[in-house]
C-alpha cells in the first residue's frame, strides 16, 4: 500500500523540480499540480495552496514578474475547476489550458499593451504559440502526474 499524501507530494516535488530543467515557454507542470492537488488532498486549503506555493518557490529562483497576480489567479481558477469536476480527463486539462491562456493574457494586455480592442486582439494573437506550448505541457504533465494517481486509486493501492 502507498500513502496517498506521500505519493501526491512526491509527484508535486518532481513537477516543481522539472520547472528548473530547460523547457519551452509555458511548458510547465503547475496546471497538472493544481488539478491533482484537488483530488489528492481532502483539505480544500491545502489543495489550493499547493500549486501557489509550488509556483512561488520556483518563481523565487526563476524570477518574479508583473503578471504574477494573473498567473496565480489562473491556477486558483484551475484548482476550482479540479474541485468541481468528478474526474480529471483530457477535456478538463484542455479547459485548464484555456483558463490559463485567457486569464494570463488578459493580464499581459492590461499591463503591456494599449488598452484598446486592437491591443487586446494583438496580445492574444501573439500569445497563440505560447498557448500551444501550454496545451502540450498540460497534457504531458497531466499524463505523468494524474494518470498514475488514478491508476493506483483504481487498484486500491492507497493506504487510508
Amino acid at each position: 500500500m502507498i500513502n496517498k499524501s506521500v505519493f501526491v507530494v512526491s509527484l508535486i516535488l518532481f513537477a516543481i523540480l522539472s520547472r528548473f530543467l530547460p523547457h519551452p515557454p509555458n511548458f510547465t507542470p503547475i496546471a497538472a499540480i493544481a488539478l491533482l492537488s484537488t483530488k489528492g488532498f481532502a483539505n480544500r486549503c491545502v489543495a489550493f495552496l499547493i500549486p501557489i506555493i509550488s509556483l512561488f518557490i520556483s518563481d523565487l529562483f526563476l524570477g518574479l514578474h508583473t503578471t504574477i497576480p494573473f498567473v496565480y489567479g489562473s491556477f486558483i481558477l484551475i484548482a476550482l475547476l479540479g474541485r468541481y469536476v468528478k474526474k480529471i480527463n483530457i477535456l478538463t486539462v484542455l479547459l485548464s489550458s484555456s483558463i490559463f491562456f485567457l486569464v494570463t493574457n488578459l493580464g499581459v494586455w492590461l499591463i503591456h499593451y494599449p488598452l484598446s480592442v486592437e491591443g487586446l486582439f494583438q496580445c492574444y494573437i501573439l500569445a497563440l504559440p505560447f498557448f500551444l506550448n501550454t496545451i502540450i505541457g498540460d497534457l504531458v504533465y497531466g499524463a505523468l502526474l494524474i494518470y498514475p494517481f488514478y491508476a493506483l486509486q483504481k487498484r486500491n493501492r492507497f493506504a487510508v
